[in-house]
C-alpha cells in the first residue's frame, strides 16, 4: 500500500507536526467491523521531555490514552493504515485533508478548507471540553467520579466518559422535541443516578429549562442516598423515590429513559412512556429472556437458533425489532443503534422513539411486519404486545 500518495500524506503529517499546525489526526472506518478498536485520535502534546504524539484509542466501552515520540507515531499511524483502517483525516491550521484507501489500496485524496479551531495549548494538562464540566462538580464528587479538588478520579474515568457519551447521545433527539420550559422526566431504575444526576444537570445548567426529574428505584438505600446528594447540589426539581418500573406513581411523563432494565421490565418503562403519551422514549435493554423462550422455528432459520449463542443473539435482534415496531405502530419515529455498555451489562443497543403524527398505512404496515416475524420465529406474543392490549 506504499504509494507515491501515501507516502506524500505521511510526510505532509510529518510536516505538519514539526512546524505544530497539527490540530488532530482520526483514523476511522475499520477493515475489520468486528474489531473493537473504532477509531484513533492523533493530537500533539507537550511534556518535559518535549513534543509528543498522544493516542486516544477508542474502543466500543472505553478509550485507552499513550504517548509516542514523534517518529514512533508517525509509523504507529502508518502502521493502522495499512493493518486497521481505511479513513485519515488530517485536521490541519490552514486545511483539512482526507485520505481514502479502498478495500483494493487503491489510494485517494482530498483536500478542503480548515475545519477546526487552531489548538490554544499542547500542554500536558489540556483537558478536552466535556458535556458535564467536572469543575465545581457537586454531585460527580458526593457520587465520587470526582475527587475533593473536582478532578476525575483514576479509577473513575470510564464512569466519566460514560456520562458524557450519554448526553452526547440523547442531546439531538431532546432537541429535536418542541418541550415548553417546564415538563417532566422520569428515568425508571436509576441505580446510583449517575446519568439521572448528568441529565438534569444538562437540561437546566446547559439548556436552561426547567424540568421536574424523577428517578425511579427500588433500592431504598440508593434512593435515600440520590435525594442527599440532590439537596447538596442544590437540584430543587430533582428528585428520587422508591418503586417499581410497572407500578411508581408519577404525576406525568414527556421524556422516559429506562437504560439497563432487565427482560420485560425495558417493556414495562416503553408501555408506560406510550400510555402516557411520552414525546421521547429512550431504552437501552439488556437480558432479552422473554422471546428466547418463545421460539419455536421450524424453518431454515432452524439451523442457525439450534446454537445457543446464535439463538440468544437472534432473539435480542428479534426482542428489540418488535419494540421498535410497536413504538412506530403508537405513532413514534424510531432509531435503534449502539449505546456504550458498562460494568453491569455487555448489551449495547440504545432504542429511541420519537412521537410524531403516525399515517394509518405507516402503522398498519408495522404491525403487519410483527406478525410476519412472529410467524418465521414461531412467537406467540412479544411482552410488550400485551401490555398494550394486543391479542
Amino acid at each position: 500500500m506504499e504509494s507515491k500518495q501515501m507516502i506524500a500524506f505521511f510526510e505532509y503529517f510529518h510536516n505538519v507536526i514539526n512546524s505544530k499546525s497539527l490540530i488532530k489526526m482520526v483514523l476511522s472506518n475499520q477493515r475489520n467491523h468486528a474489531s473493537d478498536l473504532k477509531s484513533i485520535i492523533i493530537t500533539i502534546i507537550e511534556i518535559k521531555k518535549g513534543v509528543r504524539l498522544n493516542f486516544v484509542y477508542r474502543h466500543k466501552t472505553n478509550d485507552v490514552t499513550k504517548n509516542f515520540d514523534v517518529e514512533e507515531g508517525v509509523a504507529l499511524t502508518f502502521k493502522a493504515m495499512e493493518d486497521d483502517f481505511l479513513n485519515a483525516d488530517l485536521f490541519t491550521t490552514t486545511e483539512s485533508v482526507r485520505l481514502l484507501v479502498n478495500v483494493k489500496g487503491k489510494v485517494k485524496i482530498r483536500s478542503n478548507a480548515p475545519a477546526l479551531k487552531p489548538v490554544a495549548s499542547f500542554g500536558h494538562d489540556r483537558v478536552k471540553e466535556r458535556v458535564i464540566p467536572a469543575h465545581n462538580n457537586i454531585y460527580l464528587r458526593e457520587l465520587g467520579v470526582l475527587n475533593s479538588a473536582f478532578e476525575v478520579r483514576n479509577e473513575m474515568n470510564d464512569k466519566y466518559l460514560q456520562i458524557n457519551r450519554y448526553i452526547e447521545l440523547v442531546e439531538p433527539f431532546i432537541k429535536e422535541l418542541a418541550l415548553p420550559d417546564q415538563f417532566h422526566v422520569a428515568d425508571m431504575g436509576s441505580g446510583k443516578g449517575y446519568l439521572t444526576f448528568a441529565l438534569y444537570d444538562y437540561l437546566t445548567n446547559i439548556l436552561g429549562k426547567k424540568p421536574a426529574v424523577t428517578g425511579v428505584e427500588s433500592r431504598k438505600e440508593l434512593v435515600k442516598l440520590s435525594n442527599e446528594i440532590a439537596e447538596k447540589a442544590a437540584f430543587s426539581q430533582l428528585k428520587f423515590v422508591c418503586g417499581t418500573i410497572g407500578k411508581a406513581v408519577l404525576e406525568k411523563i414527556d421524556i422516559l429513559i429506562a437504560l439497563h432494565a432487565c427482560d420485560t421490565a425495558t417493556d414495562d418503562a416503553i408501555f408506560r412512556g406510550i400510555a402516557s403519551g411520552a414525546s421521547l422514549i429512550v431504552c437501552a435493554p439488556c437480558c432479552h429472556k422473554q422471546i428466547r423462550r418463545e421460539f419455536r422455528v421450524n424453518n431454515a432459520l432452524k439451523s442457525i437458533t439450534k446454537h445457543g449463542i446464535l439463538e440468544e443473539r437472534q432473539a435480542e435482534v428479534v426482542t428489540d425489532a418488535i419494540r421498535a415496531l410497536l413504538l412506530e405502530a403508537h405513532g413514534y419515529k424510531t432509531k435503534v443503534f449502539e449505546f456504550i455498555s458498562t460494568e453491569h451489562t455487555h448489551k449495547n443497543v440504545m432504542i429511541v422513539g420519537r412521537k410524531v403524527a403516525g399515517k394509518p398505512a405507516e402503522i398498519k404496515k408495522s404491525l403487519e411486519q410483527i406478525v410476519a416475524i412472529k410467524e418465521l420465529f414461531g412467537i406467540k406474543q412479544h411482552y410488550l404486545e400485551g401490555l398494550l392490549g394486543y391479542k
